[in-house]
């Protein structure tokens, strides 16, 4: 049985005419015949009767129409499928990405690809650069958001931003009023920062920022997210260099100082496997690269 076969039977269907159905198909009278009889011996059953005042649906015939019509509505909706996944129009992209996009872009580089109302089933899951790094290179996500220069070289790669690390203190704490502050100013302070494990770039950076303001930290608060350090430092337990933009966070009793001098800057970056061939993929690195110049 092919599709052909079943638009002969629908279009038959309806005519009960072979001269008629078969100007409507643009094919003359004997294939529309051989059609029939092929389906009929394919399914095994005799769909209509001829004889000297036209031609009619047998019972036979008359179930099979709704299912006949039923497969082609399927067909022709997996074939406009199969195309629009082709155009980038559908499908699913699932995107990786670290706490801190949530406010340094994100939002708005999803808005930015959804403005042409596309079809696209867009899954978010959070996950530390490095867990990202492992996920796109084993295909189970499209796209990356992560935090590290440390990538493989088959990658493409937009810097969707640049921020500065800015001092991050309770609003109790005697330099919270301060507008600006040297690194050296928080000796003997206890530090909060993200763990080597989750984001070892800038564990490293955030304690050679310190070695060079003369000082090692005396005790390191080691912490899973940018999240979890404005909230334990909110509650007095420390300080700590942040992203700038975590000020969005509207965390209660969190306050963000600028520091003084080179402060280590804080790299997002959107990666994807060159390779990929998707024409939705390219979509949203475009978006990607409309909110990247934006931000620069």
């Amino acid at each position: 049985m092919e599709f052909r076969h079943l638009r002969y039977f629908l279009v038959l269907a309806e005519e009960l005419h072979f001269g008629r159905a078969a100007q409507r198909l643009a094919i003359s009278q004997p294939p529309l015949s051989l059609n029939i009889q092929q389906l009929e011996a394919s399914v095994g059953a005799r769909l209509f009767t001829r004889n000297s005042r036209g031609v009619q649906l047998t019972e036979a015939g008359l179930a099979f129409v709704p299912a006949a019509r039923g497969l082609l509505e399927h067909a022709q909706a997996a074939a406009r499928q199969a195309r629009d996944v082709d155009q980038g129009l559908a499908g699913t992209l699932r995107i990786g990405f670290a706490g801190t996009m949530l406010y340094r872009g994100l939002p708005q580089i999803l808005a930015a690809f959804h403005a042409d109302e596309r079809r696209l089933r867009v899954v978010l899951r959070e996950l530390s650069s490095r867990e990202q790094l492992v996920e796109l290179s084993q295909g189970r996500l499209d796209l990356a958001f992560v935090h590290t220069t440390q990538v493989p070289p088959e990658v493409s790669q937009i810097r969707v931003s640049r921020q500065p690390f800015v001092a991050c203190l309770s609003a109790t704490h005697p330099l919270a009023s301060r507008s600006r502050l040297g690194l050296d100013e928080l000796v003997g302070e206890p530090l909060a920062l993200v763990s080597r494990q989750v984001s070892p770039d800038y564990h490293e950076q955030i304690l050679a920022a310190c070695a060079a303001a003369g000082f090692v930290p005396d005790t390191l608060h080691e912490l899973q997210h940018w999240l979890s350090v404005v909230s334990l430092v909110a509650q007095g337990l420390g300080v700590a260099l942040v992203p700038q933009a975590l000020h969005q966070s509207a965390i209660a009793g969190a306050v963000f100082v600028p520091v003084e001098g080179d402060a280590p800057t804080y790299d997002t970056y959107c990666l994807w496997k060159a390779d990929a061939g998707r024409p939705a993929l390219e979509a949203f690195a475009q978006a990607v690269r409309q909110v990247a110049d934006r931000q620069a």
